[in-house]
């Protein structure tokens, strides 16, 4: 039989928090481990307890050391599963107070939401050229929550990582809206430069998507005015499009009208209602600083 050998590390406090990393190493002298595939538990950490304890799910892994999705969701993209169990959303409460963390699967699994009211904090460029249209964005097809609905530039997750906890004037946000712009739309950080974001008010929404999986966002909006080359990576974006304010309410007009099958993210949809167009015009004017509000946080429905 071939001998495998199995190291599990643990190290506190790599930060300021209370962070543990668990390391799991599998060695083999062979690929396949013989014929039988090989078990191991993976770890999680319970969201609410100081300093945070260990608790044990157990899931397949490969030998090379991939975690497989529970059966029901075999279907998955194998990009968006690996995601769903590989990034860690930052957990907070409806102050906006960090209170730990989960993967993105547990946080986007509606029962999960609704039982335990789990709340991540979630980021939404809206990015403009040097003319003021606005970059949106169609979600690719195999995106797991809303797929295939346009919406704003970017919208995705900080995630529990130190570059990305900062809380002094949105700098984890903004560290974080400036890596996705890259993963999911090509764009180099050098074309935008986090201190060109602006941050300028938080919104807190749930939103279904297909029954099963949802959104339960404390949303950061960040608006940036950057002439930007763009090269749309397939697994996360079907298409994109630049619009002024009427190509985009013709947008508007044809989603409510359900022409062509056009959706539009209710996270958007929110903005576009009650913000958008009012912030548009002041950044025209140049006078954005006489709407940003990050001491409010607005519960959306």
């Amino acid at each position: 039989m071939a001998h495998s050998s199995i190291v599990v590390t643990l190290s506190q406090n790599l930060f300021k928090r209370n962070l543990t990393c668990v390391k799991i190493h599998a060695h083999s002298p062979s690929s396949s481990f013989g014929s039988r595939s090989l078990s191991l538990p993976s770890f999680s950490f319970s969201q609410r307890t100081t300093p945070l304890s260990l608790t044990a799910s157990f899931s397949s892994h490969t030998a090379m050391g991939e975690t497989s999705a529970p059966a029901a969701d075999a279907g998955m993209d194998a990009v968006q599963r690996r995601l769903m169990f590989e990034d860690e959303c930052i957990l907070v409460d409806e102050n906006d107070r960090v209170v730990g963390h989960d993967s993105k699967y547990n946080c986007h699994l509606m029962e999960k939401i609704e039982a335990e009211n789990l709340l991540h904090r979630a980021f939404s460029v809206f990015l403009f050229n040097s003319k003021y249209e606005l970059l949106l964005q169609q979600r690719s097809a195999t995106k797991v929550t809303f797929p295939l609905v346009w919406t704003n530039t970017c919208c995705s997750h900080p995630l529990y990582r130190e570059s990305e906890l900062i809380d002094e004037n949105a700098l984890g946000v903004r560290n974080a809206a400036q890596r996705k712009l890259l993963d999911e739309l090509g764009i180099v950080a050098e074309d935008v430069p986090v201190d060109q974001f602006t941050p300028l008010g938080r919104i807190l929404y749930k939103a279904p998507s297909d029954g099963k999986w949802g959104e339960h966002e404390l949303d950061y909006l960040l608006f940036i005015v950057r002439d930007v080359n763009v090269n749309p990576n397939p697994d996360e974006v079907a298409d994109i499009k630049y619009v002024n304010r009427d190509q985009l309410k013709e947008l508007l007009r044809k989603a409510d009208a359900g022409e062509e099958g056009l959706k539009l993210s209710p996270w958007f949809r929110l903005v576009v209602d009650n913000f958008l167009f009012k912030w548009w015009d002041h950044l025209e004017r140049g006078t954005l600083g006489e709407v940003t509000d990050m001491k409010t946080i607005h519960k959306l429905t």
